[in-house]
């Protein structure tokens, strides 16, 4: 359920108020529908984590179709023009080089990038948030760049927690406790879930729940027992702190009072409801 404290807006003008895109729609119909609650003090915070959620997944797919290679650590690569790879395999932000810039040339020049799934993930958000905020806003947000095993801006404002419901654009992990030594790399996967219970997993491809753990279990040492598994966590980043740097940010009724501006958005059957 969402509920949105500065709007007064109604089921007949919802399609002309906040209704987005098609995968921005479906993002929002997921928030209606889960049973927590989800509270914006704006109608622009929840259109912004509709878009900034369906981007994250657009971006992941984008992703998996770029021609980057998976690959350790050691032997990461990437694009010398816009980046430069640390003694550790991470991939340091060129000083000429726009961050905007950076980050789209992973998604342009992808067979000249290979590096493994945690870095993948990181890659994925910060595309999400560029296409989300613009250029402009975007390399004055994050104007140095550290790509590296899960190293990511603190403006980023990234999270893990429980949750009732897991939703498309989240971060998850999935453990494996009984990996073989000689692949440490398949100690787990960084995954980014999408649409209809599918998962991004940097490495495996675009692909379920059940294939996912079937990847990481044949990478178990011999005589494995325990099966890979799917943490009960996710990883978000700060929606509402990014938000104010959405170019198309408005709050025309910003002035009214909370019980005047209150309303929810829930989801009965296939239909949305705002109810004041």
């Amino acid at each position: 359920m969402i509920q949105i404290l500065d709007s007064s807006v109604t089921n007949k003008t919802r399609k002309q108020e906040w209704l987005l895109d098609y995968d921005q729609l479906r993002i929002i119909e997921c928030l209606a529908r889960s049973p927590d609650v989800y509270t914006y003090p704006s109608l622009d915070q929840l259109k912004f984590e509709g878009k900034l959620r369906s981007h994250i997944v657009s971006s992941a797919k984008k992703l998996y179709r770029s021609g980057t290679e998976f690959a350790v650590f050691k032997d990461s690569r990437c694009n010398p023009r816009y980046w430069t790879l640390t003694d550790k395999g991470g991939f340091r932000l060129n000083e000429d080089v726009k961050p905007s810039e950076g980050i789209r040339d992973i998604f342009i020049n992808g067979h000249m990038y290979a590096f493994e799934c945690a870095t993948a993930v990181v890659i994925v958000y910060y595309k999400g948030v560029l296409e989300s905020i613009g250029s402009e806003n975007f390399n004055r947000l994050f104007p140095s760049i550290l790509l590296f095993d899960g190293v990511y801006d603190e403006k980023l404002g990234i999270t893990w927690g429980k949750h009732v419901e897991y939703l498309p654009g989240d971060i998850q992990y999935f453990k494996n406790p009984e990996y073989n030594p000689k692949t440490p790399e398949w100690q787990g996967e960084n995954v980014v879930l999408l649409e209809n219970h599918l998962y991004f997993a940097y490495g495996i491809g675009i692909t379920t729940k059940k294939q996912v753990i079937a990847h990481l279990n044949k990478e178990r040492i011999p005589g494995a027992t325990t099966s890979a598994y799917l943490i009960d966590e996710a990883a978000r980043p700060d929606f509402s702190y990014l938000s104010q740097y959405d170019q198309s940010e408005s709050n025309p009724l910003a002035g009214r009072t909370a019980s005047e501006r209150s309303f929810t958005i829930a989801h009965i059957g296939t239909t949305l409801f705002v109810c004041r």
